[in-house]
């Protein structure tokens, strides 16, 4: 078995007893049950304000698995999971649906204004994993700086739009499988009579989503030599594509160059800003990375870096092949090739989007789990989820959950592509990231003055007062200026006045964020205005889900980990006394 905690006996991994669903206080018996939903108020209060800290997010929580992840990947292997989890369909699908509707041959700046929101976030998740290097990845970090509510929120909004997501994605896979085999995209999609919608069942989706998953619990290690084949395959039609389509380029189709101005480069960002999604999986693997301060940083930032060199370059070939106005909607460069006399491109496109979303199915599995197996630890939901295999090294129970709820979804709902990915929830938790950066470099507990606490929230509430009320006026007047005159200086002078009033508490140890708190002040500014381009129907979903999971929280998640911190509180307590009373027995 796998390194076990100091008072954990070694256990079946298999096992369904109440204790390991329901183990806290509050849920003894449904008198504590009432007890503790009677003392609600109280308890919040107490997490709302209470902080986890490292060196209980490194070394006590990952006591709850049981069992140690197996440290086996390098920079070379997390390189890989950056490519795996980011290209997928969405380049293939965005690209010419944002091309045709919105920023015109000016797409390849909306993939550059996008690239740049993105690199600064991951800025922003590189310094965090290097430092702390756990599964949990945004919600650990979180946790840390902004406390378990903030945390809980924002980590479940993305877990939920992840889930959906991957169900999108597999009902797309299945769409792309009919293209390479010539048929239409609902040939193999089951007929039922029941409501429009979700009648067109899809058993392939589900097989896929099993095998992904299967992988992904089998061997993280083998996983990763799976999706070195599959990115390496996609990255050869990728260079493909680009080749063939500045050999076919025409720099008259790039006239007019801003079809819709401005306002439409930033439309068109906000939307394929999520061909960039998925790299905060990578975070997630940090507990498994055998050098993080070396191997993240290089993983991270050398994938998104050339990355975002591709997506531009594909952008580019794209709108110089075809008119924006005659760019194909939904099938942008399989048309773009048939124009040019090249038909049998359109199966090679199609093989390289079936391998994208292939690998982006198979690290979101790794990815998704970890998360669910760091919020487990903290007893958030059921702690049985956080329950690493002994063999495997790998969190079987969290990947099974994942896959089980992706799966229903993905059987009866016909969601498009990128359906669960274009929300806010995405930008949202980046920006709290970034947010999240500032507070740990300026804010230490019990080390920091009471004036410079007051200082360092009143310039981070006008940093983002005056993102939002920049990204409003864009939204409200997209060809006035007047309001930037105010917004804009407001967040300069928020970001002046921490960088000169307010004394950096906390150096990174390794690698830290260069420019700081300039970097992650933009990254908030950019997540924020992204955020207000979206349309109603987002903040609609997020609202809804926030809602969802604050009824979650103020039912069992509270008390869990209420119960949970408390419990630890007196274990360090009763340490503390048991040293005392052997340094005064003596020798």
């Amino acid at each position: 078995m796998g390194e076990v905690g100091d008072d954990v006996q070694p256990r079946s991994y298999w096992r369904w007893k109440k204790q390991d669903f329901f183990p806290e206080e509050s849920f003894q018996n449904w008198g504590t049950y009432r007890f503790a939903l009677l003392q609600t108020r109280h308890r919040f209060k107490d997490r709302l304000i209470s902080r986890s800290n490292d060196a209980e997010e490194i070394g006590e929580l990952r006591k709850q698995s049981e069992n140690d992840m197996k440290r086996c990947l390098t920079w070379w292997d997390l390189t890989w999971f950056g490519f795996g989890s980011v290209i997928g369909a969405g380049i293939f699908v965005l690209t010419g649906q944002e091309a045709h509707d919105h920023a015109g041959p000016a797409i390849v700046l909306s993939y550059v204004a996008s690239g740049v929101s993105a690199m600064l976030s991951v800025f922003c998740y590189t310094e965090f994993a290097v430092e702390i290097p756990v599964a949990g990845g945004s919600f650990a970090y979180l946790r840390i700086e902004l406390g378990d509510f903030a945390a809980f929120i924002t980590a479940g909004n993305i877990l939920l739009e992840s889930i959906v997501g991957t169900a999108a994605v597999a009902r797309a896979w299945t769409s792309y499988f009919t293209t390479l085999l010539n048929r239409q995209p609902n040939s193999l999609r089951i007929h039922t009579s029941l409501t429009n919608g979700y009648n067109l069942l899809d058993p392939i989706a589900v097989a896929v989503l099993a095998i992904s998953a299967t992988i992904a619990m089998i061997s993280t290690r083998k996983t990763s030599y799976f999706n070195w084949i599959a990115s390496a395959i996609n990255t050869a039609v990728i260079v493909f594509v680009i080749i063939a389509g500045f050999a076919h380029a025409k720099t008259s189709n790039l006239t007019p160059f801003l079809p819709n101005g401005a306002k439409g480069i930033f439309q068109a960002a906000a939307i394929v800003y999520f061909a960039y999604g998925g790299f905060d999986n990578i975070a997630t693997m940090a507990e498994e990375t055998k050098d993080p301060a070396r191997d993240i940083p290089l993983g991270l930032l050398g994938s998104m870096s050339i990355i975002t060199v591709i997506y531009c370059l594909m952008a580019l070939a794209l709108a110089m092949m075809q008119k924006s106005s005659e760019i194909d909607r939904n099938a942008a460069y399989s048309v773009a090739f048939q124009s040019v006399g090249m038909k049998w491109a359109k199966y090679l496109v199609a093989l390289g989007a079936l391998k994208g979303m292939t690998t982006v199915l198979l690290v979101g599995a790794l990815g998704q789990a970890r998360y669910i197996t760091h919020i487990a630890r903290a007893h958030m939901i059921p702690p049985w989820f956080a329950l690493v295999h002994p063999k495997t090294g790998t969190p079987i129970n969290a990947t099974l959950l994942i896959t089980i709820l992706a799966a229903c979804i993905a059987l009866f709902s016909s969601l498009d592509v990128l359906a669960g990915l274009l929300s806010v929830s995405t930008l949202f938790i980046f920006m709290m990231m970034a947010v999240a950066l500032l507070v740990r470099r300026y804010y230490v507990k019990e080390v920091t003055s009471k004036v410079n606490l007051i200082k360092l929230v009143i310039f981070l509430l006008m940093i983002i007062a005056s993102s939002m009320a920049t990204a409003a006026y864009w939204g409200l007047m997209p060809n006035g200026w007047v309001g930037y005159t105010i917004t804009v200086p407001i967040w300069f002078l928020g970001t002046v006045g921490i960088s000169l009033f307010v004394p950096q508490q906390r150096t990174p140890k390794v690698w830290g964020v260069p420019l700081v708190p300039w970097f992650p002040s933009l990254s908030i500014a950019t997540n924020i205005f992204l955020m207000g381009s979206l349309g109603s129907k987002s903040f609609i979903r997020f609202g809804i889900c926030s809602i969802v999971m604050l009824l979650y929280y103020v039912f069992f998640g509270l008390h869990a980990t209420y119960d949970m911190a408390h419990q630890q509180d007196k274990l360090k307590s009763m340490k503390i006394d048991d040293d005392n009373i052997k340094q005064n027995a003596g020798p």
